[in-house]
């Protein structure tokens, strides 16, 4: 669902850069606020594993594919204001290192992929919970939260190209929704699991009503990373090569971007340069990514939230206390 650049008008690109501006502004001043100190590597994991997963496309029609988002799953883990840091992250590092989705449209993207599927995930998650949930329910409700993110997400896509003047509402509309309600399929699938997962070994860790998330162990925190590096080096590889499907809508209705992309990063389209071999320049691709993206969102996740000075409590009862 990644926009490219020639998509979308300047004065959509800019309205929804803002939008996304606020939004974020407003994610990071709650992390500080909350003062999660433990959330920090946890925050690192999920950015590592979303972008791992992402790199996974499966056929959901002839000639078309689909990935994972994780903005619904990320949601659940983390809570509202965490899994919009780390989509955020993760789409800012796709766009600038790896040239997937526009400069221009940054905004955009980030506003339907993190912004409006971390919003209508969490609080679909929420409505279908309730106060005390048993695991099933869980389960269930987050595979329903990730498929109502994703055709939200494609909506929203779908508004944008349209305020753009690219195609008219009544056209694009139904065609992004009818792919995207099947590749919502997948990400229900993949979402479910992955918290039956989580709720089966630790389930301290999923994001639960007025809670904070747990703090990881050590043990915890290596599992996932090796998770998210062992999804990146063996089951990227394997991903279905068909067109996306934003690819595939955008061509059916004969849509073509009207500019050229204005900047194409380091490791454009998941190559590295001095690497011939494909498969292997994938592997490598994903992996620096997944680590990039671990290391920088965990100190993305100190820096929002310092760690507090230590109290002097203690000694001032000690003190009391002997006089």
């Amino acid at each position: 669902m990644h926009i490219p650049d020639g998509f979308l008008s300047a004065r959509v690109a800019l309205g929804y850069a803002a939008l996304s501006s606020l939004g974020i502004g407003l994610a990071c001043y709650r992390l500080r606020v909350q003062r999660q100190h433990g959330a920090s590597a946890l925050l690192g994991v999920s950015a590592a594993f979303v972008f791992a997963a992402q790199l996974v496309n499966f056929p959901v029609a002839p000639g078309t594919s689909g990935h994972l988002v994780g903005s619904a799953l990320a949601a659940v883990l983390l809570g509202l204001p965490g899994a919009l840091v780390v989509m955020t992250a993760v789409i800012i590092m796709q766009c600038f290192v790896f040239a997937d989705g526009g400069v221009f449209a940054l905004g955009a993207n980030v506003f339907n992929m993190g912004l409006v599927g971390c919003v209508v995930g969490f609080c679909c998650y929420r409505l279908l919970c309730g106060s005390a949930p048993s695991p099933t329910r869980r389960v269930a409700s987050v595979a329903f939260a990730a498929w109502c993110a994703t055709v939200a997400g494609a909506a929203s896509c779908a508004g944008q190209l349209s305020l753009s003047g690219a195609a008219r509402l009544p056209v694009v509309l139904p065609a992004m929704l009818g792919v995207h309600a099947l590749i919502g399929l997948g990400e229900a699938v993949i979402s479910s699991l992955i918290v039956a997962s989580v709720l089966r070994f630790r389930p301290d860790l999923l994001e639960s009503s007025g809670a904070a998330p747990a703090r990881p162990v050590a043990s915890a925190v290596s599992a996932g990373l090796g998770l998210s590096l062992a999804v990146a080096a063996l089951l990227a590889p394997l991903a279905y090569r068909a067109p996306d499907g934003f690819s595939r809508v955008t061509h059916a209705l004969g849509l073509h971007s009207s500019a050229e992309p204005a900047w194409l990063g380091p490791l454009s389209q998941y190559g590295v340069p001095g690497v011939a071999s494909v498969a292997l320049a994938g592997v490598l691709a994903g992996c620096l990514g997944t680590l990039l993206l671990f290391g920088l969102c965990w100190l993305l996740a100190l820096a929002l939230v310092p760690r507090p000075p230590r109290s002097t409590q203690p000694s001032r009862v000690a003190v009391e206390a002997s006089g």
